[in-house]
């Protein structure tokens, strides 16, 4: 029996533990939150070190940025400087390979309802493969990093000015700022205050982080499709009473929770038992093995 952990910094009112069977492995796969407790999460990671098969790191990324501007958040590889034994993802791998290839399942499936195609994703530079697979389908697209991750209300319309924020931003940000700063965590996680409304009743495609999408998100949603991932059964409550048509997880879906890509990566380093990091490659092909694909409910025929 293999078993993944994912450590967050987030809400511990989210945690899930499933016993899962991936490849012919079965795998414990269980989330802790530690409700921004930096020191708590430092903690568990020290005690749960070599004893499991892979950490999971949720509510940061161990990088920020594009593929072509990544730099170190040293504020995040600072909770794992007591981890020697245990591979540490922070669902990158994940994000970059399966993310960057979910609308053309969506696409395949929805196609024709999304209509007229217009998006909102809320931080590109946190899916930056979604973002990607957004523009390629052919969408018009709003990127709130500058809303979303700043409170500056400047919309981005192009991946070239997402590319141009990443070189000038993402090198301070990781150097510098504090977690706090960076992601919401903690209560913050629950917190709810209608911003950016204009964009979302824009967009017919809303896209990226629940807890961005959830946060700032206006009461009614009629008909719009919500691309993200992580969403508990209560998430999918506040879609389905705000009207919201369609909400599509880019990671499977089990005992009604959908995972982050932190949890699904370290699930699969696990399985694989390489003890490191799995490469773009090897993780495609476990994808491709499983025959996994992005989940779609339809919350408001």
């Amino acid at each position: 029996m293999k078993r993944a952990v994912s450590i967050s910094l987030g809400s511990s009112t989210r945690d899930k533990r499933v016993e899962v069977e991936l490849l012919g492995e079965k795998v414990v796969i269980e989330r802790i939150g530690t409700d921004g407790d930096e020191a708590k999460a430092m903690a568990l990671y020290r005690e749960l070190d070599g004893k499991i098969d892979a950490f999971g790191m949720g509510g940061i990324d161990l990088v920020m940025g594009t593929v072509e501007h990544a730099y170190p958040i040293r504020a995040a590889y600072r909770l794992i400087k007591d981890v020697h034994k245990t591979p540490v993802v922070d669902g990158r791998g994940v994000k970059h390979t399966v993310e960057r290839r979910c609308m053309a399942y969506v696409e395949a499936q929805l196609g024709a309802e999304l209509q007229p195609k217009r998006a909102l994703l809320n931080v590109a530079l946190d899916r930056y493969g979604m973002a990607e697979s957004v523009v390629e389908a052919g969408y018009d697209t709003v990127f709130g990093d500058l809303q979303f991750g700043l409170g500056i209300p400047i919309a981005l319309h192009s991946l070239r000015a997402v590319n141009r924020l990443a070189s000038i931003l993402a090198p301070l940000v990781g150097r510098f700022a504090p977690i706090s700063m960076i992601v919401p965590i903690g209560a913050k996680q629950h917190a709810s205050t209608p911003k950016f409304t204009r964009w979302y009743q824009w967009a017919t495609l809303i896209a990226g982080d629940c807890h961005y999408t959830r946060r700032y998100m206006p009461p009614e949603l009629p008909g719009k499709t919500v691309l993200t991932n992580t969403t508990t059964e209560a998430d999918v409550e506040i879609f389905r009473k705000a009207g919201v048509r369609y909400l599509v997880t880019t990671t499977p879906r089990y005992e009604g929770r959908s995972f982050g890509t932190n949890m699904l990566e370290a699930a699969l380093t696990a399985v694989a038992g390489k003890g490191r990091r799995l490469t773009h490659e090897e993780l495609l092909e476990m994808f491709e093995a499983l025959a996994l694909h992005p989940q779609i409910q339809e919350l408001n025929p």
